[in-house]
């Protein structure tokens, strides 16, 4: 008997899709067979899992310098964010009808849709007849609680917070409904209702319950299953890596990430700046961002790529962009850390980070300074309570089994392998 297809839809930059490249490795050892639709960029990172790939033809990182330009990624505005997401990603509605076509996707026997509102694969899945789970790492699920997370930190209420991911499914829909009215077409669907419809299907979270507490209010179909993250056995770090690490005191750890500087050299600047008013030894990871320096003293390290599993907890603390994978792996690391946020969730995550005590209050990006970066620096590193509670969270990370939970639940809606 054929194993059960899974395929996985899944979009964005490194850190939106590697945790679903991690769950998919993980649902293939585990004897599903599994595919990830994903943007072109990413086909060595899928088949190096040994997972099939079936390509959406975009460039990630292009899409990213689009979404983040004119500001509108940073806003606070759902209007403006709206906006860049549809300058971005709404602009390869044409490669996103022909990467899920039925044709391609036909043997699929269940999809795991990180598309938010489980836009396309739904739609797949009510052609193809076959479960449709929507895996998420951002705690996107209607609650009084908190507001939704990619517009707001603010709390309006009880009321107000739930209203909020309303809006935030309107805007969505609002862009997105005439792409897919012609997918339905082309799946020989009815039309798409004029609101935004609730897709009723079971949610699996990919981040952390000692993170984001669930709330009450949440059905019981939503399941937070701990964070999906990657193996890499295969990695071996550089001896000039290992030999800065053993020449002093655990460096501190600045790092963004898929997030693009609007001024490279500027950001550098202020970074080294920043290092240079704490008096510690640091890493610095040029990302997306090309943080770079010719000339680098011999307290500073220009890192290429490192794991962070294997980074983090060598460090004396950890500065990144607050993606929600690399939020993870920081408190996971069990150091201290902070976020600098450029937009959307992070300045979510980053609040989590203080609220949880494991680290300090987040910066902005549009308005980093090296005076506040190495005050926050220099807090972190001294604060023995942060570093405490940095501590306790982490080994509570380290015990969770978020794939193998994962799995757990999505065999229960779709059978075994």
């Amino acid at each position: 008997m054929t194993a059960r297809r899974m395929t996985i839809l899944a979009l964005g930059s490194r850190g939106d899709v590697q945790p679903y490249v991690a769950l998919g490795h993980g649902l293939q050892a585990a004897g599903y067979r599994v595919r990830v639709v994903t943007f072109e960029s990413f086909r060595s990172l899928v088949e190096a899992q040994g997972l099939d790939f079936h390509p959406v033809a975009a460039d990630a990182q292009a899409l990213v310098a689009t979404m983040m330009g004119g500001g509108g990624f940073g806003t606070r505005n759902p209007l403006r964010l709206m906006q860049a997401v549809m300058r971005s990603f709404g602009a390869m509605a044409d490669a996103y009808v022909e990467a899920f076509s039925p044709d391609a996707l036909a043997d699929s026997d269940a999809i795991l849709n990180q598309l938010p509102g489980g836009i396309f694969g739904v739609d797949l899945a009510e052609k193809l007849g076959i479960p449709h789970l929507m895996l998420s790492v951002i705690p996107l699920t209607t609650t009084a609680a908190f507001a939704n997370p990619l517009l707001t930190t603010r709390s309006f209420g009880p009321a107000g917070n739930r209203l909020s991911y309303g809006l935030a499914a309107g805007l969505l829909w609002a862009g997105f409904r005439p792409v897919i009215a012609r997918f339905r077409r082309q799946l020989g669907l009815s039309s798409p209702p004029l609101t935004f419809p609730d897709p009723h299907s079971p949610v699996i979270n990919g981040f952390s319950p000692h993170v984001v507490p669930p709330p009450a209010d949440w059905p019981l179909d939503v399941y937070t299953t701990g964070y999906w993250l990657l193996d890499e056995p295969g990695w071996q770090p550089p001896a000039d890596l290992l030999a800065f690490l053993d020449a002093g005191e655990p460096p501190v750890f600045i790092g963004f990430g898929s997030m693009i500087a609007p001024d490279p050299a500027a950001l550098t600047r202020t970074l080294l700046d920043a290092v240079a008013r704490c008096g510690c030894r640091a890493v610095i990871s040029s990302g997306w961002a090309q943080i770079a320096a010719d000339d680098l003293p011999g307290t500073i390290y220009g890192l290429d790529y490192a794991p962070y599993e294997w980074l983090f907890p060598r460090m004396s603390a950890v500065v990144h962009h607050g993606g929600s994978g690399t939020t993870g792996l920081a408190l996971r690391g069990g150091v201290p850390s902070m976020v600098v946020a450029f937009g959307a969730d992070q300045p979510y995550w980053g609040q989590r980070t203080a609220a949880l005590g494991a680290g300090v209050a987040p910066l902005s990006m549009k308005t980093l300074t090296a005076d506040a970066l190495a005050n926050s620096i220099q807090h972190l590193l001294a604060d023995e309570t942060i570093r405490a509670r940095a501590a306790q969270i982490g080994a509570a990370l380290r015990e969770e089994h978020g794939i193998a939970d994962a799995i757990r639940w999505i065999a229960h809606y779709v059978g075994q392998p």
